[in-house]
């Protein structure tokens, strides 16, 4: 690669300078290393990857990772999520990061609150308590009071934190490059494209307006539901480097020594906690994608509370129907069908091959849904599905991979509140339900008016297709690509036919017109070429019925 690529992160120089030093010690820039020493060979002096040579790779990507501070931290807790890709072990450790930013200091805060309302803190709030409960790699959160006297808690971004993660952005997205260029294997699962995910979605969260969007609406999902509790936003003050929120009264699921002084039925809320995550996603299509402990809570009378709407996945109605005719297919053990499935909302590579996918498929169905659902655990299906999904090289879209770690998640949550908890037994009324809603007419509605409309958009756009290939023909722009097998016998088999119907047809004429010489009033010429006719149709049937064998011995071989 030459000097002149690298042209538009001349302002992050010593920036991509401490990162390549840092994944080179930690033994992840070998291959950076090797394929362009010209222009990284100075950038290694400092390198000692020697002393982590002992350490597996999972444990050095997570230093490393933390090492390189926010962006990359968040790329690691990202790649947590794809198991499909890294794998459970890698995913394991990666989700263990924790970023330890120091907080802001009184004057930063004051300064970032009061330039995001254009007014004094007096005007905002009657207290705000300026020693934060937490400081995460975006943001620290801190308790204050309402002018009303209601008590809150207000997410205060860092000071300069955008600036930087946009400058990481940068050098993310070279790596990428460098990734995809030099490595056949990370080539497979298009570094690039992940990147740019992760940067879409990690400038999605330095908008805290985004955060409290989905707050709303997972509220909104939840209003008429008095034993889940989730809190509600002031909009009023709250912004893109801002969010103010009600402060909820209980503790972490986490809590044990509360848990049990306070005598709480774990079983109970462990019922309402998984059920509310079913039913924001095979009802809502949009659910809290981080339940751990830390963001589910237990709150007076035995409500849930759930905290931290950064993270929050979504799914349309084609993957949600995908993962529906997966989970029912699966129960029927019928694996074409789930392998069907797969393949329509995958990204597959070049030299995928479906009855492998669809053999691992079969044991992987017999493996776990060949007895009770009950006794299996959901995050040993969850891997071994993902493991097979990884060695097939297919990419999950990310709805998907969200809902998995959501799921397997959820599972350690449910049993901190109850060691017997059964994430599938509470899954199974929701397939009963599944089968009831494909019957369910307003279903075939909905899918013929989509019909329609694709139908309406395709004739309205065939008066104009057509005028475009037509112009294509009078200027001999049009082309036409074939792939062929077998053409020669094709084009004989053609012949044959073109001239066996001319033969039958002139052979005809000449009969009907008693064209001479006549033998007892019969067209000799006629006759003649009748017989040909039948001839060459005979040798003809006899080719076609040949080659029809040979295909079917094929498909049986």
């Amino acid at each position: 690669m030459k000097l002149n690529q690298f042209s538009q992160f001349k302002q992050n120089t010593s920036r991509f300078h401490e990162i390549i030093i840092i994944l080179s010690k930690y033994g992840l820039a070998n291959w950076v290393k090797e394929k362009d020493p010209e222009f990284l060979n100075g950038l290694f002096t400092t390198s000692d990857g020697k002393n982590f040579a002992g350490l597996p790779f999972p444990i050095r990507l997570r230093m490393a990772f933390t090492e390189l501070g926010t962006s990359f931290i968040k790329l690691g807790q990202m790649l947590s999520t794809r198991t499909d890709i890294i794998g459970p072990d890698i995913a394991k450790e990666l989700a263990l990061l924790q970023s330890d930013v120091p907080s802001d200091s009184k004057e930063v805060v004051t300064f970032t609150i009061e330039n995001e309302f254009s007014t004094s803190m007096d005007n905002l709030f009657k207290e705000f308590d300026f020693t934060p409960i937490g400081s995460a790699s975006i943001g620290q959160v801190h308790q204050a009071t309402l002018l009303t006297g209601q008590a809150v808690v207000v997410k205060v971004q860092h000071a300069n934190i955008e600036d930087k993660i946009r400058a990481d952005i940068d050098i993310l997205e070279l790596l990428a490059k460098l990734a995809e260029k030099y490595d056949p294997e990370l080539r497979l699962y298009q570094p690039q494209s992940l990147v740019r995910d992760f940067c879409n979605h990690l400038l999605k969260e330095l908008d805290y307006s985004k955060e409290l969007s989905n707050m709303e609406l997972i509220r909104h999902q939840f209003k008429n539901t008095s034993c889940i509790h989730i809190p509600e936003a002031y909009s009023e003050l709250s912004g893109k480097r801002v969010l103010t929120m009600e402060r909820l009264t209980g503790f972490s699921i986490g809590d044990k020594t509360r848990m049990n002084q306070d005598h709480i039925d774990g079983k109970s809320l462990a019922d309402i906690g998984v059920n509310m995550y079913l039913d924001m996603v095979f009802k809502h299509r949009v659910f809290h994608a981080d339940p751990h402990p830390g963001n589910l809570w237990v709150m007076p009378d035995n409500k849930f509370g759930l905290l931290d709407f950064g993270m929050v996945g979504r799914l349309d109605e084609e993957l949600q129907e995908a993962i529906e005719n997966m989970l029912l297919a699966a129960i029927q053990q019928d694996s074409s069908e789930v392998t069907y499935q797969i393949t329509r909302v995958c990204s597959l590579p070049k030299d995928f091959v479906q009855q492998q996918l669809q053999n691992d498929v079969g044991d992987f169905i017999f493996e776990y849904f060949s007895r009770s659902l009950e006794s299996v655990s959901v995050t040993d299906m969850l891997n071994r599905f993902t493991e097979i999904i990884r060695i097939h090289h297919i990419m999950m879209p990310t709805g998907i991979s969200l809902l998995i770690r959501v799921l397997i998640l959820l599972e350690g949550s449910s049993h901190l509140l109850d060691r017997n908890f059964s994430i599938n037994s509470a899954i199974e009324p929701y397939a009963n339900k599944m089968r009831l809603r494909r019957m369910h007419p307003s279903r075939f509605t909905r899918k013929l008016s989509k019909s329609l409309t694709a139908w309406e958009r395709l004739l309205a756009s065939l008066p104009i297709d057509l005028e475009t290939l037509i112009e294509q023909i009078r200027s001999g722009q049009f082309d036409v690509n074939l792939k062929h097998r077998n053409l020669d016998a094709v084009v004989n088999r053609l012949v044959y036919g073109v001239l066996t119907s001319a033969l039958l047809l002139g052979g005809s004429m000449l009969l009907s017109t008693q064209v001479p010489p006549l033998i007892h009033g019969v067209s000799v010429i006629g006759g003649a070429l009748l017989s040909l006719s039948g001839v060459l149709g005979l040798r003809l049937l006899k080719a076609v019925n040949l080659s029809g064998n040979l295909i079917d011995d094929r498909s049986k071989r």
